[in-house]
This record gives structure tokens, sequence and C-alpha cells, in this order.
């Protein structure tokens, strides 16, 4: 597997850490997908490791995924630009959030709203959008192991660089 330091480019790094839309997905046995807009997220600086927040309320069938398959993919997108990325990884752990991602969360929250804001749409919309309870979050933390620009265009769905030699490098297995 690819380091995740050579996966993500500081420029890309820098796109996840900025307050994009973050989408979590995974898929069952036979192959439906499952999905859910995450409440938050955040990056190491060196992009090594990603968490997300999920509502266990509104995220079941996802988290019930993710578990039988091991399996997670996440999608970043900036709504006024469309740049979009997706990361994928083969194993992820899990946590209850507590007081100490408050912080976190609420940085993630500030940053999507002017994100939303600059297209027209209100604070208003997104903090109804990314409400949570606190007791009712997972925290779920993944190293990425493939990274595809999902922007749309031509480039759509290629893989990232550094994802596509380490796919050369396990003959084509990442």
């Amino acid at each position: 597997m690819p380091a995740a330091t050579a996966l993500l480019t500081p420029e890309l790094i820098a796109m996840i850490d900025s307050g994009v839309s973050t989408i979590v997905a995974s898929r069952d046995a036979a192959l439906r997908p499952s999905l859910m807009r995450a409440v938050g997220s955040s990056i190491t600086p060196d992009g090594s490791e990603i968490t997300v927040y999920l509502a266990r309320s509104q995220s079941g069938q996802l988290l019930q995924d993710m578990a039988a398959s091991g399996r997670i993919a996440v999608v970043f997108s900036s709504p006024s630009t469309h740049r979009t990325v997706q990361v994928k990884a083969r194993s992820f752990t899990g946590r209850a959030a507590s007081a100490e991602d408050v912080p976190t969360l609420e940085r993630y929250l500030q940053a999507l709203v002017v994100e939303i804001c600059s297209i027209g749409h209100t604070a208003q919309l997104v903090r109804k959008m990314l409400a949570y309870r606190l007791e009712d979050l997972v925290a779920i933390t993944f190293a990425p192991e493939e990274a595809f620009n999902q922007t749309p265009g031509p480039m759509a769905g290629s893989a990232l660089p550094a994802t596509r030699a380490g796919a050369d490098a396990a003959g084509g297995q990442a």
C-alpha cells in the first residue's frame, strides 16, 4: 500500500482540511452502496489519517456495511468549485465521539458555513444539515490507501498518481 504522505499532496490535504462537503460510503455483500453525510471531518497535517464523524441514528446501514465489509470510501467536495477527491481504505477504527472532538466539529461547521454561504445558501441551512447530539456521534479514523480525482470532467474517476503507482507495484491489486 502506498504511504499516505505520497498519496495525498499538500494541496489535497489543504482542500480536505478546508471544510468541504464530506460523504462517507461503503457497501454490503451484494455490492449495494450505503452512504451518509458526515457532520465533521479532520485530517492530519501529513495526510496519514482522516477522521469522519457520523450520527449513529442516521447511519445504521452504513455502519453495518462498514463493519461487515471492512471498507470505507469518503468523498470530499468543494461546493463552490465542484473540485472533488475520493479516498478509500480497507480498514478503519471507530470510537464514540467525546467533548474533545467538539472543537474539531465546530471548526468543520464554521468552514462549511463559509463555503456554502459563498454560493448563496444560508448559515442556518448548514447548521441544520450538520446538527448532531454528541452522544450520538461515532468518530471513524482511517489511513487513506487509494485516492481518485472525482471532479466532474474528463479526468473524473481516474486514480491519483500515487494510487496508480501503488496499484502497479502491487500488480493492480491496490
